[in-house]
């Protein structure tokens, strides 16, 4: 507990607690005549995603997301992702169950500011940003929440497959792994729910966000490399501090760039508006760098799914200097 921090785990506890208490089955919210018919509309559409989860997707078919939770503020929690000032590598924090991982959560926004600040006086680079799931790895269930219905629905449904495959794998102490993992059982489970409800056009637009976002991705993988080269490299500390600051305006060009051709359509203008740091490129590589191999995996089994968990979960009983050759920065 001392080395976690008391107060941190009893506001993740409390959090936690308030979370579970604010459930209610969906089918009854959905009888209930005083629930909004938009609301019913997207619980019972859920409903099917959960089922089609559990039958088609071969994930877990046990009581999460089968509740709805309205925690009346716009996000669950608020994550802090936080480097070193001249390294790309995350820092991590180690808690019970789930091990070390690269990102620090907290159900008040002010509480995750006021660390990030205390991360930014010791010199780190830190961000906030608010989160509309998580994952308990089924040890409570997780219920719809508020929170993920900001979003268009097949985010939502999306968000689903990914938080429910956190429950099928998951390596305490890697959070690129794991992340990894539950990004590519999204984005696999989302195209076969697409074409289970013969939505062709749907499935079209998915394809060209997803290839859009890929866009997004590779710029800022190129970037964080040619930052780890230059951070490894024996040049002083005022040069690596220079070319840190023009590698991230370089970057920053280069998304207005992409976000322009896109028509505005890109979605990332808060951060080029907050400004780019260390740590956002440690958040992207932790959700997307391991995602061509883990694609790769499953391709080789055939798109089986069930094949493909069986692999996922030998793959995470191996030595972590064997995963880290199977799945080196950037797939």
């Amino acid at each position: 507990m001392s080395g976690c921090g008391t107060g941190y785990l009893l506001q993740a506890t409390r959090g936690q607690w308030q979370v579970s208490a604010a459930r209610q089955p969906i089918a009854r919210v959905v009888a209930d005549p005083r629930t909004a018919e938009p609301l019913r509309e997207r619980l019972r559409s859920l409903q099917q995603a959960r089922a089609f989860a559990a039958r088609e997707l071969g994930l877990p078919d046990n009581r999460s997301y089968t509740t709805y939770a309205d925690l009346g503020r716009p996000y669950v929690v608020w994550s802090v992702v936080a480097t070193p000032e001249l390294s790309v590598e995350p820092l991590k924090w180690c808690f019970p169950v789930v091990g070390c991982v690269a990102y620090r959560g907290y159900f008040h926004e002010q509480a995750a500011s006021e660390f990030a600040d205390r991360l930014r006086a010791k010199g780190h680079d830190a961000i906030v940003g608010g989160v509309a799931a998580y994952s308990t790895l089924g040890r409570f269930a997780d219920p719809v929440l508020s929170t993920m219905l900001r979003y268009p629905q097949d985010d939502v449904v999306a968000t689903l497959f990914h938080e429910l495959a956190h429950q099928v794998a998951y390596l305490p102490g890697d959070s690129a792994f794991n992340e990894a993992f539950a990004v590519t059982v999204e984005r696999a489970g989302i195209a076969r729910w697409l074409r289970a409800q013969a939505r062709p056009e749907d499935l079209q637009r998915y394809a060209e966000r997803s290839a859009r976002q890929q866009e997004f991705v590779a710029l800022l993988r190129e970037s964080r490399r040619r930052l780890a080269d230059l951070y490894a490299s024996d040049v002083g500390v005022d040069v690596k501090r220079a070319g840190k600051r023009q590698e991230l305006q370089q970057l920053a060009g280069q998304l207005r760039a992409l976000q322009e051709r896109l028509g505005g359509r890109a979605g990332f203008s808060a951060w080029l508006e907050r400004g780019l740091n260390n740590a956002d490129l440690a958040s992207v590589a932790t959700y997307w760098d391991c995602v061509p191999a883990f694609e790769r995996l499953l391709a080789e089994g055939g798109d089986d799914l069930p094949r493909f968990y069986a692999r996922v979960k030998a793959l995470a009983a191996r030595r972590a200097e064997v995963r880290g050759t199977w799945c080196p920065a950037g797939g």
